[in-house]
């Protein structure tokens, strides 16, 4: 078995420190490439409105934020710039875009920030690109909310021909232009990686990962018949399953509210995950420690522990 990746969340966090303090963050995509970690990742939202805890807030900080969970003060500083940050300190770490909420952008202003950054890394920008879940959030930016599906498939249509170069014209439902050149383009002649992933197999996620897709994020554990229509697919269209990145994570179960969780049982489900085909686990520490000064030790320890697993 190959080794396995490992992927920091940096995310929040804000338990371990404050949503103001970015360079902290960026202190951490340090010691996440000096102790054998493949890649941080970020996740974004503008902005966020009543809806965000319209499920209630989580009980534990440090549990995952999900759709309509979350305190709508909840700090989500510019996934972008951050990474940007984090590109200039690190040499290796991959930089990985997370839930970058597409249609809330011009494609067009979408492929100039994602190619900068993809280039002033060296191509180690992945992005996922994605839908969403917060109608307050596309409310506040007079972006029409169920529309956004069909809005991020013009959008993957635009970053793959602006990936190419110029000049280049679209005529869509959404979006429309004739004879644009974007330069610089991306590090790749194809742009940055791209990941989908989603609460299920739906159709549209399904046509993505075929058509785009180089990873596959789910949010949970996918079943057998969804990584069949996923594999059948792919055989359709002349690519294999084994070409997509799997990423899979730890499953942290809190003993109260006001307790990190046991890193060893939320491991557990990684030997599964790794038997199972999944390439690059993601970790997000403040679910397992809450002092910063043990950071680079508990990421030394994941990252034994991981290892042994996939001997």
């Amino acid at each position: 078995m190959a080794q396995p990746r490992l992927l920091m969340i940096l995310s929040e966090n804000w338990t371990l420190t404050s949503g103001r303090d970015l360079p902290e963050l960026v202190r951490w995509a340090r010691v996440a490439e000096d102790t054998g970690f493949d890649a941080v990742m970020i996740s974004e939202h503008v902005v966020l409105g009543p809806d965000a805890s319209v499920r209630g807030v989580m009980g534990n900080p440090r549990d995952y934020a999900m759709p309509g969970n979350q305190d709508p003060a909840m700090p989500w500083p510019n996934s972008l710039l951050l990474l940007a940050a984090m590109a200039a300190v690190t040499t290796r770490l991959r930089l990985i875009a997370g839930a970058v909420i597409a249609p809330l952008r011009h494609p067009l202003l979408l492929a100039r920030e994602l190619g900068t950054l993809d280039l002033l890394s060296a191509g180690r920008l992945v992005v996922q690109p994605t839908v969403s879940w917060s109608e307050d959030e596309y409310a506040a930016l007079a972006v029409p909310f169920r529309q956004r599906g069909r809005i991020l498939d013009e959008q993957l249509e635009i970053l793959e021909l602006a990936w190419k170069g110029g000049p280049f014209s679209y005529s869509g439902e959404f979006f429309s232009f004739r004879d644009v050149s974007l330069e610089p383009r991306a590090y790749r002649p194809d742009g940055p990686r791209l990941w989908f992933g989603g609460q299920r197999m739906s159709a549209p996620l399904l046509r993505r990962l075929v058509r785009w897709g180089h990873g596959f994020h789910p949010l949970g554990d996918p079943g057998a018949a969804d990584l069949e229509r996923l594999a059948t697919a792919m055989r359709a269209a002349g690519r294999d399953l084994a070409e997509l990145e799997r990423i899979g994570g730890t499953r942290a179960v809190f003993p109260d509210d006001d307790s990190p969780a046991d890193l060893g049982l939320a491991l557990e489900p990684v030997r599964e995950q790794l038997a199972a085909g999944y390439t690059t686990i993601c970790v997000k520490p403040s679910q397992f420690i809450d002092d910063v000064r043990e950071l680079e030790s508990f990421c030394g320890d994941v990252v034994r522990r991981v290892q042994a697993m996939a001997v």
